[in-house]
């Protein structure tokens, strides 16, 4: 079983997240703070964490970094981070801080399965640069 934990407080990306990636051997978790990705992570071990880009008080990026931080302590387990833009206009600060990968919103499945897919195998993932320069 795989899991996939992702921290968004707006309830339209959870679902969309949820009905894309769930199966038979695939469960999605949720947090709603950026604040508590840590713990849950600690917790579940997830295969792939999916960030939002606007999470309450702490976002998506400064998450990501928070997170990377403590992969290199040694303090959490290391697991493929997946963050979900607001806009191309984003795409800048995501490459700046080398992320694992990224998706612009909205979101689709087909898009949501491709980059879980890649981020599980090892592999990197970015939108086509058509959706995002």
């Amino acid at each position: 079983m795989s899991d996939v934990l992702i921290a968004t407080d707006a309830d339209w990306i959870f679902d969309d997240v949820d009905a894309a990636l769930s199966d038979e051997s695939t469960r999605v978790l949720r947090v709603r703070r950026g604040r508590d990705v840590s713990e849950a992570v600690r917790k579940v071990e997830p295969d792939l964490i999916v960030l939002d880009l606007q999470i309450g008080n702490m976002g998506g990026i400064a998450t990501a970094l928070n997170l990377e931080q403590e992969f290199e302590a040694g303090t959490t387990p290391e697991a493929p981070i997946l963050l979900l833009l607001d806009r191309p206009a984003d795409v800048p600060l995501v490459r700046r801080w080398d992320v694992d990968g990224w998706l612009v919103k909205p979101l689709s499945s087909f898009r949501l399965r491709r980059a879980a897919r890649a981020l599980m195998a090892g592999e990197t993932y970015e939108e086509p640069s058509g959706l995002a320069s």
